[in-house]
């Protein structure tokens, strides 16, 4: 009797546990031009002004002239000081390092966010290292603890060529920093200043897990695929997550990284004119705000279905009762 009870209970939560995320609103969507390497990589909202950078760029990143519908990006050119030392082996720099000769970046600008004050911190997947770029005077790498790449190495991340630090969130005060690895295993850290050194608070490592995941059951041949993420987003006391091929936003506690609410864009996203003929999704970029989110798409150069072949931005609408609504 208690047996059965028990996997009648087992039984219920997985079912709760199935259930879909529910659809975000799309409002709007932008083709951006003007990006000399294309490959829109990141987002980032510093006041009134929409930044984003290329993984095919090391010396400039760009801030977005938003009032028409098709945005232009306007190129802000940076004086990037020498990559320090991060603790990487010597096997996944020299990978990186000869990849940029065939495609261009040899920092690999993944991922960029804004505290309160403007600085900007913009995360290089390739030397696993962040630029900070401030309002005024010159970019600086942040000086990160060493034990950072020790302690995600030893959790099984950041063991692969090209998937490794994929996004970046800071909070209003730049006092915290979160990183997000890509991919076999993805995970994600947390780090905090303390006076020139940003370090562990007890552990880096908030979350690393594996495993597969179905595509969307709109994604053509729908197959499982590895679990990853594409980008942060810090709102409201919560990280938010883009999960690049599981087509969702998902919401965390910025502590425990536990996952308390996800939303799917998978049905405005996959429309026939939208697709791409890659076998994965291609959002790489995220800004959550009060209104929405704003989630960019790298296409690596490639047109989709209806032949647009520049980056794109889309706007969704806050789901409904707002990003801190319970399910």
């Amino acid at each position: 009797m208690r047996s059965g009870f028990a996997l009648a209970l087992l039984f219920l939560a997985s079912a709760v546990f199935a259930q879909p995320a529910p659809e975000l609103t799309l409002l709007s969507e932008h083709a951006v031009q003007g990006m000399r390497g294309g490959n829109l990589s990141g987002l980032a909202q510093c006041g009134g002004d929409l930044w984003t950078v290329s993984d095919r760029d090391d010396e400039q990143i760009y801030r977005l002239d938003t009032r028409q519908n098709v945005w232009q990006a306007e190129a802000v050119p940076i004086d990037v000081p020498p990559v320090p030392e991060s603790g990487l082996p010597w096997g996944l720099s020299s990978r990186a390092w000869a990849a940029s000769f065939i495609r261009g970046g040899d920092l690999d600008f993944e991922g960029i966010t804004c505290d309160q004050a403007g600085n900007r911190y913009i995360v290089s997947e390739s030397h696993a290292a962040v630029l900070q770029v401030p309002v005024t005077g010159p970019a600086q790498w942040l000086k990160i603890a060493p034990s950072m790449i020790r302690e995600a190495r030893a959790s099984g991340m950041l063991l692969r060529f090209n998937g490794l630090f994929e996004g970046i969130a800071v909070d209003p005060e730049g006092s915290q920093l979160w990183l997000a690895a890509e991919r076999e295993r993805r995970g994600l850290l947390r780090i905090k200043r303390q006076q020139s050194v940003w370090d562990c608070d007890g552990g880096c490592v908030l979350l690393s897990e594996g495993g597969m995941q179905m595509q969307p059951e709109q994604f053509p041949n729908a197959k499982p695929v590895p679990r990853d993420f594409a980008d942060l987003a810090w709102f409201d006391g919560k990280l938010f997550t883009l999960e690049r091929n599981a087509f969702e936003i998902c919401r965390r506690d910025a502590v425990s990284a536990k996952v308390e609410q996800c939303w799917s864009f998978a049905e405005q996203a996959l429309q026939a004119h939208r697709r791409y003929p890659q076998a994965y999704g291609l959002a790489e970029a995220l800004v959550v705000d009060a209104d929405g989110a704003w989630v960019g798409i790298d296409n690596n150069n490639g047109a989709r279905a209806d032949g647009e072949f520049r980056p794109i931005v889309w706007r969704f609408a806050a789901p409904q009762g707002g990003w801190s609504a319970r399910p």
